[in-house]
């Protein structure tokens, strides 16, 4: 048999491997950074303002970081390994 199509038929067997938790673990380190330098910007240290004290530029961080967090899990546990 020629090495070439052996090598075709073996690779073409091995499924795709996903990034998963690696890449998602990434992706809201990325996110958590982004909303300390919001708080930062803000005058203030994240997590140490208790929700129901938080002033509207907080809740502004807050809610970038939801939806940054939701964008991981939509995107980056799907991304395939290259």
């Amino acid at each position: 048999m020629n090495l070439k199509l052996l090598s075709l038929l073996a690779l073409s067997s091995v499924p795709v491997a996903m990034a998963g938790p690696f890449a998602y673990a990434l992706c809201q380190t990325g996110c958590n950074t982004v909303t300390v330098a919001c708080y930062a910007a803000a005058g203030f240290t994240f997590g140490s303002v208790a929700a129901a004290a938080a002033p509207s530029l907080l809740v502004g961080c807050n809610t970038a970081q939801g939806a940054c967090m939701a964008a991981c899990a939509a995107t980056a546990l799907l991304a395939p390994v290259p």
